[in-house]
């Protein structure tokens, strides 16, 4: 039976009903925008106020006891009249900040408020992103350094190739989110606010206000920034309209190298656990398939591909708005960046929240690891069985053409599942039963540790030059747990 819930009988987003977290959902709600909407006017009459320039304490303080009590259905009511969002919420502010209606907006265009606004907003997402990375980061070091030694097959081409240490598959994926991470950071540093510049960005109407005089605009809009920015230095050099699009494509990109990296790890756990040797977290009562009862499907990670391919595509989307923005604006930016910057940050946030999820409880079988390690090895074997025969004496590209012709036959065997009995590899047995090859140690030649290189200390140096100071940097968000959702 369908709910009578009026917020079920129209669409609503899944990233909001099932992937985006609590803390996201709240930034890029209608009422944090809003709200923050009313701190741009909180601060510009309080500027004006302190230069003199018409606000009165009285009016500022009207303004500030109204800041968060945002009246969404009377904001809807003046727009469907006013067909102006930024006036609708000018006029409901105004009817609950009666003092101060006749100052509201003094000297400003919409896009005084909106881009502003913005960089908030954006520096909020931005900053929920990077400690969601970080604590991401954080998990795989755990992981890493649990199986820090556990010897695997590594692939190249999904072919059979030189193995390496779980642990250091994990640092590998560590260091994808810890690039990720500094592209965030580095956005973070890069973020500007647009200030006070009127229409085409020139300030004329702030310096009619301030009777022409440059120096006190230039004091009036350091002191907005101070007020509602924290920092009077961060501010862009010149601006149209708005700020430069092309923020909106860089930030949208960093956002992407986040969703490029979860899509890799995403992936790459998939492909493992077809292999058996891997497995995401999977609950007491979970189904897997509502046809197979026993699948065990990696679910979380291909909801986490999804979300992350979604992420990608939106570049373009900032792409073609930065190019397309006419002179000194268009307004065909608006209704595009409504949906693909806020997406963008749901998006990401879902699938770092469940990648985390999954990082935290990945499930290792290494029988299963072993297994294939010892089915592979005596291919990954013939590097170490060619010098060994060559330091005796042997002519080097004789011994090659001769492990050649051995393992060939050895992997026509397996694929043609000729072994009746006996391991299906039976390349070593051949080698043992070739004079060519008798003083070979190959019981020595084949231990798996021989193979995995600098596997563990380069995990542990990682561990510790890296992640550590990661951890460091964000020690006060790592321990909270990531919101699953669905």
């Amino acid at each position: 039976m369908m709910s009578s819930d009026a917020a079920t009988h129209g669409y609503r987003s899944p990233l909001e009903t099932r992937n985006a977290s609590k803390a996201m959902r709240f930034i890029w709600s209608e009422h944090h925008r809003f709200s923050t909407w009313r701190r741009v006017w909180l601060a510009l009459a309080q500027a004006q106020m302190e230069f003199s320039l018409g606000p009165t304490a009285e009016q500022v303080e009207a303004i500030r006891r109204v800041l968060d009590s945002v009246d969404l259905d009377a904001a809807a009511k003046h727009e469907s009249r006013l067909r102006h969002d930024v006036m609708a919420h000018v006029h409901a502010l105004g009817d609950q900040a009666v003092a101060a209606r006749a100052i509201l907006h003094l000297g400003a265009t919409s896009q005084d408020v909106v881009c502003n606004a913005d960089a908030i907003l954006h520096r909020e997402a931005l900053s929920l992103i990077a400690t969601r990375l970080a604590r991401l980061i954080d998990r795989l070091g755990t992981f890493a350094h649990k199986w820090r030694d556990l010897p695997v097959v590594g692939f190249t081409h999904y072919q059979p190739a030189q193995p390496l240490t779980m642990g250091r598959r994990a640092a590998l994926w560590a260091q994808e989110f810890a690039i990720a991470l500094a592209e965030v950071e580095m956005r973070l540093g890069a973020l500007r606010l647009r200030g006070l510049r009127g229409a085409t960005g020139t300030q004329a109407s702030f310096l009619s206000l301030c009777g022409g005089d440059p120096e006190r605009v230039d004091k009036l809009e350091r002191r907005f920034a101070e007020l509602f920015w924290g920092d009077s230095k961060s501010l862009w050099s010149l601006t149209s309209q708005t700020y430069p699009r092309l923020w909106d494509a860089q930030m949208l990109s960093s956002l992407a190298v986040s969703a490029c990296a979860i899509h890799k790890f995403a992936n790459d756990i998939r492909l493992l656990c077809n292999l058996r040797e891997l497995d995401e977290p999977f609950e007491s009562e979970q189904i897997g398939s509502s046809a197979m009862p026993y699948k065990r499907n990696p679910m979380r990670c291909e909801r986490a591909t999804g979300l992350a391919r979604f992420v990608i595509s939106l570049t373009q989307n900032a792409y073609d708005t930065a190019s397309t923005q006419w002179l000194e604006r268009t307004l065909d930016d608006s209704s595009n960046r409504r949906l693909s910057i806020p997406e963008s940050f749901l998006a990401l946030d879902g699938s770092i929240e469940v990648m985390t999820n999954v990082a935290g409880g990945l499930v290792v079988y290494p029988g299963q690891c072993a297994a294939r390690l010892d089915a592979e090895m005596p291919f990954m074997a013939t590097e170490e069985i060619l010098l060994a025969v060559v330091a005796g004496g042997t002519d080097r590209q004789v011994a090659h053409e001769s492990l050649r012709k051995h393992s060939q036959a050895a992997a026509q065997r397996i694929k043609t599942g000729a072994a009746t009995d006996g391991p299906p590899n039976d390349l070593i047995e051949r080698l043992k039963g070739d004079p060519f090859f008798k003083n070979v140690s190959f019981a020595e030649l084949m231990n798996p540790s021989r193979f995995v290189g600098r596997s563990i200390d380069q995990t542990d140096r990682y561990l510790k030059e890296s992640i550590e100071p990661i951890r460091a940097r964000y020690a006060s968000s790592l321990h909270e747990e990531p919101e699953l959702r669905v």
